[in-house]
């Protein structure tokens, strides 16, 4: 199933992570109990002893950051899980209906669909089988006895669905020709969620590795491998991970699209790494015929190659059979579940474990997400939703142009590259308008683990069956379920999934403030992912390529690194930073967005009136529309994940750090000087 996720290294998505909800639930949950209308903007949930200029974030959410504390299956709490947890409730009960429906014909969405997830919920079935599923994996990978052995070993357990050892690999665009699919590897083969798990020794870190070593020892131990070995076993596979973790690049260097293009022949290739043929070797992994291949980081290869040659065999059998175990645990027996939850609870704080029915309604959706997606749209989205959503993305555009030819520090060439981009956008709005069948893709009643690694074999093949075909511009990377949206560079597409379209976001009954301060502003953050620090590097035809005239890419950078710096000055743990490097693009995209969506606000009847509602003006009601889709608790723990892994900056700084930015937002809530998050008008921002 990885391989059905490595493509969407190349989009620049909306949020930290994939949440879901319904219409029915979602307005059954912000209607107000005396049944009045929606307020959608309510007091109640504001703290309006604090000054907005002071504290923004507060002023907006206090009330309710205070009330809704982070549940204990949960790491954070806000509008996106309390969306997602009201959808996956109706997520559920599809589910439900479809696996107990007993006169589904074969072969019909309904049928594949129930029979996935009543396989998935036979936990009886589960636990009498403990490890069996993997023992044969277990005692093949155990008898690798050199250097080709463990690559035929590392290329099958690929194939078949049950890991991605050493390396990554994925089929997708060439940056620089996108109508080509071509091969493509990255720097991968560790388990912890970023490099600097294993290279840092501060505290958190070392509880953090600690926990790890214990999540692999146990696993063993739960194999059959007596306490020492288990040990053992983990100082091994820690050592071993933490070589590669050298090898590989930062996080931040990732982002540069030019710094990770890296083209090589085959054979060319092939002789940076001489333990490693790559001819062969994708032979194995089923890719034939390719004379070229992608690389984000040669210098790992050549590290890893190495490894092959100074690591024991013996430690690699360990590692393999390391592979087989993490990629099946949350599929096994509960001993096996909640060791992988125990070790998850390290990194993010999380209390209890996710119920179960819940975790598998989400597998089902990250594994047929376009079957269960069938089901979903025909009972929760509304054709005028789409309709809706289709003038504010025209808006939305008609805006972006207006600004971008209003920018007093662009040249007029490069202004007329960037308006071309534009109107090439794509927009794809709810659901695709070519569904994934599956063809060929066995789901079994009966057979849970068979289905899991099923849908990991059939997403690899479905993967490499691109090469040497017109790349599939129908494809979607998210499912409909899905709150949240993303922007392809190289598709030059922006993508809303049914499930965002809902309140807080968007609601047909509400007023333009409330939309195009929820899902305007989306629209546009994914409008200037286009134009952020590195999807500004791609064309309009998603090449990546200059189209900048020198100068005018100067001023961009020197604005960017104002943003840069703007972010890194916020504080989020103790003395843990934002990553404004890391957070930048997404940055770009918070701030172009809101911007953008204000601009086609005041296009609105009621964007150029002064028409109060609920006591708030319509510039106050768009701007405390934002700050309600990012409000939100996070637990200690993942919150210092978050900085490390994410690119996103947390939700109190989304809310308030593009407003410092418009004068729109200081004269609305007349914020002077004096106030704590007044910026004088000469030092704010102005991007796009």
């Amino acid at each position: 199933m990885k391989s059905k996720n490595n493509w969407k290294n190349h989009l620049r998505i909306l949020l930290f992570g994939a949440a879901m909800f319904t219409a029915a639930e979602v307005s059954a949950q912000y209607k107000p109990e005396n049944g009045t209308k929606n307020a959608f903007i309510d007091k109640a949930n504001m703290d309006l002893s604090v000054k907005p200029g002071d504290d923004f974030y507060t002023y907006a959410s206090g009330a309710w950051l205070k009330n809704n504390p982070v549940p204990a299956k949960e790491t954070r709490w806000g509008s996106f899980n309390l969306l997602r947890d009201f959808n996956i409730q109706a997520v559920k009960n599809i589910l439900n209906e479809a696996a107990a429906n007993q006169n589904a014909a074969p072969g019909t969405v309904t049928k594949r669909v129930g029979d996935f997830y009543a396989a998935a919920m036979d936990s009886a079935a589960i636990e009498k089988l403990g490890y069996q599923p993997i023992k044969a994996d277990l005692k093949r990978t155990g008898k690798i006895k050199d250097v080709n052995g463990l690559l035929n070993e590392a290329a099958y357990l690929r194939t078949s669905g049950a890991g991605s050892p050493m390396f990554g690999f994925y089929v997708g665009q060439d940056r620089k020709n996108p109508n080509n699919m071509v091969p493509q590897l990255s720097q991968g083969g560790t388990t912890l969620p970023d490099r600097d798990y294993y290279l840092k020794d501060d505290a958190r870190s070392k509880k953090i590795q600690d926990a790890y070593k214990t999540y692999i020892s146990t696993l063993f131990t739960l194999t059959g491998a007596d306490k020492a070995t288990a040990e053992k076993n983990a100082e091994t596979i820690f050592n071993l991970e933490k070589k590669l973790a050298t090898a590989q690049m930062a996080r931040v260097e990732m982002r540069d699209p030019y710094k990770t293009y890296n083209k090589f022949s085959v054979a060319d290739f092939s002789k940076t790494t001489p333990n490693m043929d790559w001819k062969a070797l994708m032979a194995k992994m089923k890719v034939n015929g390719q004379d070229t291949i992608l690389v984000n980081n040669p210098k790992f290869f050549v590290e890893l190659d190495g490894m092959l040659k100074s690591v024991p065999t013996k430690d690699w059998a360990t590692y393999m059979q390391w592979n087989v175990l993490k990629s099946a645990a949350p599929y096994l027996s509960s001993d096996f579940s909640n060791a992988n939850f125990a070790y998850s609870q390290a990194l993010s704080g999380q209390k209890v474990q996710t119920p179960r029915w819940q975790r598998m309604s989400q597998l089902t959706d990250g594994t047929i997400g376009e079957l269960l997606g069938q089901l979903y749209v025909q009972k929760h989205f509304k054709p005028e939703a789409k309709a809706r959503m289709n003038e504010m993305i025209a808006n939305l555009i008609k805006a972006y142009e207006i600004r971008i030819n209003n920018l007093d520090w662009m040249s007029a060439a490069t202004k007329e590259k960037a308006l071309a981009k534009l109107h090439a956008f794509r927009p794809k709005v709810g659901y695709p308008d070519k569904w994934e069948t599956y063809d060929g893709l066995e789901i079994s009643r009966k057979s849970f683990f068979a289905n899991v690694r099923n849908s990991g074999a059939w997403g690899y093949n479905k993967m490499v069956s691109q090469l040497g075909k017109p790349v599939d511009r129908e494809r979607w990377g998210m499912t409909p379920p899905t709150v949240n949206a993303y922007y392809s560079p190289v598709m030059n597409e922006i993508v809303f999934p049914a499930g965002i379209l809902q309140f807080p976001f968007f609601d047909p009954n509400a007023d333009d403030a409330v939309n195009y301060g929820g899902i305007g502003a989306v629209i546009g953050h994914e409008i200037s992912h286009g134009f952020d620090d590195s999807g500004s590097q791609y064309d309009k035809d998603g090449t990546l390529r200059n189209w900048w005239q020198p100068e005018d890419l100067a001023k961009f950078k020197a604005k960017a690194k104002l943003l840069k710096e703007q972010y890194d000055a916020y504080t989020v743990l103790d003395t843990v930073h934002v990553n404004g490097q890391l957070t930048l693009g997404e940055n770009i995209g918070d701030l172009g967005g809101l911007a953008g969506a204000y601009e086609a606000f005041k296009m609105t009847k009621q964007g150029q009136s002064n028409e109060m509602i609920d006591g708030f003006t319509p510039d106050q009601r768009f701007f405390l529309s934002w700050a309600q889709v990012w409000r939100g608790n996070i637990l200690p723990e993942a919150a210092a994940q978050q900085i490390v892994t994410d690119t996103h900056s947390p939700g109190q700084f989304r809310t308030f750090g593009p407003l410092v930015n418009m004068d729109a937002w200081y004269e609305a809530f007349d914020v002077k000087p004096g106030d704590k998050l007044y910026k004088k008008p000469e030092d704010r921002i102005r991007i796009w």
